[in-house]
């Protein structure tokens, strides 16, 4: 019913809410700075606004992590989610690449992926009305 898709819609913002935190936190940090950790959870909370979104739009997604094609299902319910389209494709490649060896985020990285999930989570966060 639909206490329970509010529960399951409210459960994703907690989420997101948490790599929020998770990623400030840790963006915050001077001594041995953590910029993979950092861009992950930006990245991880940008995923998991855009899947609130669909849920509260009732549009069923698959089992991706790739930003953009999550953010063209929101395109067919909302087409304001143009305005963060860069913004999510600089979010994008941090989802799994960057989490074994070969693959390391700078802290520039870091500090743009920051800058990047502040705008996509008030965005969002307007479009959820949170």
């Amino acid at each position: 019913g639909c206490s329970m898709s509010k529960a399951y819609l409210q459960e994703w913002i907690d989420k997101a809410e948490e790599d929020y935190e998770v990623a400030i936190t840790l963006a915050r940090k001077r001594k041995r700075p953590t910029p993979d950790a950092v861009c992950f959870h930006c990245q991880q909370c940008a995923e998991k606004y855009l899947k609130a979104f669909l849920v509260q739009s009732k549009v069923i997604f698959p089992k991706v992590h790739d930003l953009l094609e999550l953010q063209k299902l929101c395109l067919t319910v909302d087409s304001t989610f143009e305005l963060i389209g860069d913004l999510l494709d600089g979010l994008n490649p941090y989802s799994v690449e960057f989490r074994y060896p070969g693959e390391q985020a700078t802290g520039e990285e870091a500090k743009a992926s920051v800058k990047a999930i502040k705008v996509v989570r008030r965005f969002m966060r307007d479009k959820l009305k949170v």
